[in-house]
């Protein structure tokens, strides 16, 4: 893999992704970034490139709680990931907003997908299901493996999910109460489920 001053590119975004995930799941992040043929070095270079061109946060056009980005975000992605599979028009609220998704070759049956809204500011950031690709069956605490479901779909299994305040940018929370009566919460990067705590176990 190239280093230095090359382009950024899909395979660095991948790592990207991969260096914020590292933190709950080292195990997976090692054995994926073996799967890119990167090494530790150009993960952490690559994260840190990303950063370094990373905007300035701007008020989110979305009326949610997480903060929004500049247009010029979307032309970023565009640069390192070329042109969007996919380019949808979904209404949040009442905002007429665009949804582009990219394939990511480390998970075939998810996209990455940034949601903008009018004027350009960007969203949401974060992996859904590709469509067409089956959905994993959410029914238990069991069902809820590390790197299996997004923050969408748990938040669509389970009824008494709620939104809490994430720990990092790029992270969500859900707040779960399970069939059998427990609470959890469930912590994503990236949408992605990473793991699920019990905070009242001793």
């Amino acid at each position: 893999m190239h280093t230095g001053t090359h382009p950024l590119g899909p395979l660095d975004f991948q790592l990207v992704l991969l260096r914020r995930m590292a933190d709950h799941q080292p195990g997976l992040v090692e054995d994926a970034r073996r799967e890119l043929g990167a090494t530790a070095a150009e993960m952490r270079e690559a994260n840190r490139r990303w950063q370094s061109g990373s905007h300035s946060p701007a008020p989110r056009a979305t009326g949610e709680n997480r903060p929004a980005r500049t247009r010029g975000a979307v032309a970023r992605y565009r640069s390192v990931l070329g042109p969007p599979e996919t380019s949808v028009r979904r209404r949040v609220g009442d905002l007429e907003c665009v949804a582009l998704a990219w394939p990511v070759p480390l998970w075939p049956g998810l996209r990455f997908e940034v949601l903008t809204a009018p004027g350009g500011a960007v969203g949401n950031e974060w992996l859904v299901r590709a469509p067409g690709a089956p959905a994993p069956e959410l029914r238990t605490v069991g069902d809820l493996r590390p790197w299996s479901c997004t923050v969408d779909e748990v938040a669509r299994a389970f009824p008494t999910a709620r939104p809490m305040e994430g720990t990092a940018p790029t992270r969500w929370r859900l707040g779960l109460t399970l069939p059998d009566g427990k609470a959890c919460v469930a912590e994503f990067t990236w949408g992605l489920l990473q793991r699920v705590e019990f905070p009242d176990t001793p």
